[in-house]
């Protein structure tokens, strides 16, 4: 396993080098969406829409950052659970998306999408909401700001740390380290 310090310009070139159980400080802007947003991403896709966000060449961090404390820039923004978003996946993938931010299991569909689009899925520290805030230099709201926490935002940002959980070679963090727990 490698300690790798990438941006996220850099993530389409790295993608094939990245294996799971990889370290990777991530720096750039990537944008938050949730639940609610994804939804209504596929509203305006399915309605022939442009969304707000530019999927090709992005990074989505699954989370909902609380209110950003006086002299912060962020409030806590630790990882929510991946798998709520798995049936939202694979067609951004399929739209360019180059990884995901999450934490926890991906589906085999998610899995194969990943695969089939050179892309990434990195698991964030989950609990770690505030030391997280700590790496995100700012954040901007972009879209559904009705949607409070769940808005869709723009974050800056530096050295964020993340796990390779699923790689482009079909690396699964969760089934081998499950296999080598039982060996």
């Amino acid at each position: 396993m490698s300690t790798y310090k990438i941006t996220v310009s850099q993530l389409g070139s790295y993608a094939e080098k990245l294996r799971v159980g990889d370290k990777v400080l991530l720096s750039g802007e990537i944008f938050t969406a949730r639940d609610a947003a994804h939804k209504r991403f596929f509203s305006l896709i399915e309605e022939n829409k442009p969304l707000p966000v530019n999927i090709e060449g992005s990074v989505v961090y699954y989370a909902g950052p609380t209110p950003a404390p006086e002299g912060r820039v962020i409030g806590s923004c630790g990882p929510t659970t991946s798998g709520r978003m798995d049936k939202f996946a694979p067609k951004l993938l399929d739209m360019g998306l180059v990884a995901m931010i999450g934490k926890g299991e991906r589906s085999e569909e998610v899995r194969n999408a990943v695969i089939r689009n050179k892309a990434i899925y990195f698991c964030a520290i989950g609990g770690a909401g505030a030391l997280a805030a700590d790496c995100i230099k700012s954040c901007d709201v972009i879209a559904f700001q009705d949607l409070g926490c769940e808005s869709v935002k723009k974050l800056t940002i530096c050295d964020f740390p993340l796990i390779v959980a699923n790689d482009c070679h079909g690396g699964d963090i969760f089934s081998e380290g499950r296999k080598k727990y039982c060996e």
